[in-house]
């Protein structure tokens, strides 16, 4: 009898949920997704996917895994957005420490194989002297939303040292692409592209030189799915390697459209870091990953699908 073997991705509506889904169903392993549909969208589930609409903290998962029997667990569900959890730290712990251990305890009881955890690189080193940041560079999180990320990374280590529950995590820097939702730090390619072909205004806080890490969802998703198969019990940043600025983002976006796009400028928001590149050489050696999208194609890519989503 041949066995499919079993995949659950929390969070497998949303955007990088969602494109993992796709891309391990292409792979043939048979996908089951939990998603509470709170930022995630219906209409970006694969067809081919079990879906459960349910929060990640909810006792009802118990019978999801004790049903399925999963192989694997691709943990992305989460609060997203920096600002929220700074407004509103509580709510962003029971999503992202709390929904999370519920996650870990049921994989540990019913016997997953590996956990695939996608963390942040950007907002877990906060404010460093080491540019590209290493994994091995000292954790201070500006926001609340990277310590309880960085929190989750020591659960998981203890649930390895103490049940033997194999574990990967990887360092996202900041994710772009299609299906971006127009929301959070990380979106804000997606916010500037979105509102450049509605000819809306964007806000950008502060002066623009604040500087991020972007990297393009498939090589995010190229990542994750090799992280599967790797017996690696630390960090990986995925990411592109390159310090690029708001204000560099926006001119390039202006070069693909052909023209200028729209920005009000408001005050800094408290929480968010000035500067974010993270060092792939990690990925590379471990991993045997690396980008394939740079900026340019990416913020093609991007516009392309937003302006597909308006006709």
């Amino acid at each position: 009898m041949f066995y499919m073997t079993k995949i659950l991705v929390t969070g497998g509506a949303g955007f990088i949920g969602s494109n993992l889904v796709d891309a391990l169903i292409l792979e043939n392993y048979e996908v089951t997704v939990i998603d509470n549909l709170s930022s995630g969208k219906r209409e970006y589930l694969n067809p081919r996917a079990k879906f459960w609409q349910l929060d990640i903290v909810s006792e009802e998962i118990d019978t999801i895994f004790r049903t399925e029997r999963f192989d694997f667990v691709y943990h992305l569900a989460a609060q997203i957005d920096v600002r929220t959890s700074v407004t509103n730290p509580s709510f962003d712990n029971k999503i992202n420490v709390l929904g999370g251990l519920n996650i870990l305890e049921k994989a540990k009881k019913y016997g997953v194989k590996k956990v695939i955890f996608a963390s942040t690189g950007g907002a877990i080193y906060g404010e460093t002297e080491e540019i590209p940041t290493t994994e091995y560079a000292p954790t201070y999180p500006l926001s609340p939303y990277g310590i309880n990320k960085l929190a989750f990374e020591k659960y998981l280590y203890y649930y390895y040292q103490t049940y033997n529950l194999n574990y990967t995590i990887l360092r996202f820097a900041n994710v772009y692409g299609p299906r971006q939702f127009k929301g959070g730090e990380a979106g804000v390619i997606a916010i500037f592209v979105d509102n450049a072909i509605k000819g809306k205004t964007s806000i950008m806080y502060g002066d623009g030189k604040q500087t991020r890490d972007f990297v393009f969802v498939t090589d995010v998703v190229s990542a994750l799915i090799k992280a599967k198969e790797i017996d690696c019990r630390g960090e990986i940043n995925i990411s592109l390697g390159r310090e690029v600025s708001l204000l560099e983002v926006k001119a390039k976006i202006e070069e693909v459209l052909g023209e200028k796009i729209l920005i009000q400028v408001e005050p800094a928001k408290l929480g968010e870091q000035k500067r974010s590149c993270l060092s792939r050489e990690r990925a590379k050696a471990v991993l045997d990953w690396e980008p394939k999208f740079d900026l340019d194609q990416g913020i093609k890519e991007t516009i392309n699908w937003s302006r597909a989503q308006i006709k």
